[in-house]
């Protein structure tokens, strides 16, 4: 039995390409953004520091992150309807290999925006990690009953914050954001290609 979304007039179903292009068009807004910030102000960008620790501890923090989604959207039925409404519009028409852009694209500019730039412009401190993510947060309302999705990416945002915050190194929510993109996508896309067959 097929998964019923609701009528939703706010939402027309969208097209493979027009889903990649959107996702292209706005992974370079935000990278422009994000240059443009670092361009016009004295804001230091947050060091990319590769190590293999950095490495693990943000695959841990991208598992974590993916694991209490996945909680989260089985005990919040506001959440679930929420981000299946997303997720359909956005996964449905993309194939698995697309997901792998799904990934890479929104986890390296938001992070690179909002970790890299905001955070350190705004203090590194609580008030610059609920800034950051409050603004990551409601990037992703795309319409009024988005609302409990807004939520969830904002305490994400947190998380990702502090584990900018306290490690000092972008690599690490970097890598957790593409890791939770990747998993979930997939696994959501898996799972509801078994339900529509």
């Amino acid at each position: 039995m097929a998964k019923q979304l609701p009528d939703n007039p706010d939402f027309e179903p969208l097209t493979r390409i027009q889903v990649l292009v959107a996702m292209g068009v706005t992974a370079v807004l935000l990278l422009f953004v994000a240059k443009l910030w670092l361009q016009f102000s004295s804001v230091n960008l947050l060091p990319v520091i590769g190590s293999p620790e950095a490495l693990l501890l943000g695959l841990g923090l991208g598992a974590a992150i993916t694991a209490v989604s996945s909680l989260v959207y089985h005990v919040w039925p506001a959440y679930r309807q929420s981000a299946d409404l997303y997720l359909h519009l956005v996964l449905k028409p993309l194939v698995l290999p697309d997901l792998i852009w799904l990934g890479l694209l929104p986890g390296m500019s938001e992070e690179l925006l909002f970790r890299g730039v905001m955070l350190p412009a705004v203090g590194l401190n609580f008030i610059g990690v609920f800034a950051s993510s409050l603004v990551f947060g409601i990037l992703h309302l795309s319409g009024p009953q988005q609302w409990p999705y807004v939520v969830w990416a904002t305490i994400i945002g947190l998380l990702l914050g502090y584990s900018a915050l306290l490690s000092g190194n972008l690599l690490i929510p970097i890598v957790a954001h593409v890791f939770t993109n990747l998993v979930s996508s997939c696994l959501w896309k898996l799972g509801n290609q078994k339900v529509e067959a």
